[in-house]
């Protein structure tokens, strides 16, 4: 694996660790959690791209980048309805309007740890 990728897998994994934190923080930041959530399924889509060889753009749409997986991984668009609610709610977090609410972040949370669980696999690292 190229240290790149290591780097790249890192930040996704500290960002993954912390979404599933922060549900249960005193008091709980949903809105956090959601956006980590993105972050970490975007850090993950991007270190598999980097370890294939494949270039993409300087994007936050998971579906931009999902459509670049799927030219080594085919069966992942089943993903896309997913990974289009959650890019959409990382971002809309941010800003006031919208507050991600506990079952928000639970979904968040729960398609990134889709997205984690498939590159982890692909790349032979331990769940």
């Amino acid at each position: 694996m190229q240290g790149i990728t290591r780097e790249w897998i890192d930040k996704a994994e500290a960002d993954f660790i912390t979404a599933e934190r922060e549900p249960r923080a005193a008091p709980p930041n949903f809105d956090a959690a959601a956006f980590l959530a993105q972050q970490s399924a975007e850090k993950y889509f991007k270190a598999l791209l980097i370890e294939q060889g494949i270039k993409f753009p300087k994007t936050h749409d998971l579906a931009t980048l999902l459509d670049l997986v799927l030219q080594s991984e085919p069966s992942w668009d089943h993903l896309r309805p997913a990974l289009d609610a959650l890019t959409s709610l990382g971002v809309e977090v941010r800003y006031p309007g919208t507050t991600a609410d506990s079952e928000d972040a639970a979904e968040a949370i729960q398609t990134a740890r889709t997205v984690r669980d498939l590159v982890r696999s692909l790349l032979g690292l331990l769940p």
